[in-house]
C-alpha cells in the first residue's frame, strides 16, 4: 500500500488582480493630484480688456530682459520706471513676450508687477 499523494501540478501565479490595483492606484492619484493650479495668471478675455488711457505701457518681456516703450530696463526698475505714466495701480499695462520668452518668465513678471501694486494687464502676441 502506497499512501503518498500524486504530485499536484504546479499552478501559475495570475497578475490580474495585481494589474487591477495598479489601475486603481494609477486613476486614485491621477484624480487626488492638482497639475498647474500653483501660479495662476488672471487676464482678461479678449472683449472684456477694458479701456485704454493714458501714456503707452507697453511691456517687452524677453527670456532674460525687460523693455518699457521699446527703452531697456531691469527686473528690479521697473516699477520705478512705470510710476511717472501710471495715473493709478489699475491702469492697463500691456504685456507682449518676445525673443523665446517662456510663459514662466511672464507669470514672473506679472507676480513682480502685481507685488508693486498693479492689477490690470493685457498679454498681446
Amino acid at each position: 500500500m502506497q499512501f503518498t499523494q500524486a504530485p499536484k501540478p504546479r499552478r501559475k501565479p495570475s497578475l490580474t488582480p495585481m494589474i487591477d490595483v495598479v489601475f486603481l492606484l494609477l486613476v486614485f492619484f491621477m484624480l487626488a493630484s492638482r497639475f498647474g493650479t500653483d501660479a495662476v495668471l488672471d487676464l482678461p478675455l479678449a472683449g472684456q480688456g477694458g479701456s485704454y488711457t493714458g501714456p503707452p505701457r507697453l511691456i517687452g518681456i524677453g527670456a532674460g530682459n525687460l523693455d518699457l516703450n521699446g527703452l531697456p530696463v531691469a527686473d528690479s526698475n521697473l516699477a520705478e520706471a512705470l510710476a511717472p505714466l501710471m495715473d493709478s495701480p489699475g491702469d492697463m499695462l500691456v504685456l507682449r513676450g518676445r525673443d523665446q520668452a517662456d510663459l514662466q518668465r511672464i507669470t514672473d513678471v506679472t507676480s513682480l508687477l502685481r507685488q508693486a501694486g498693479f492689477t490690470n494687464f493685457v498679454l498681446v502676441e
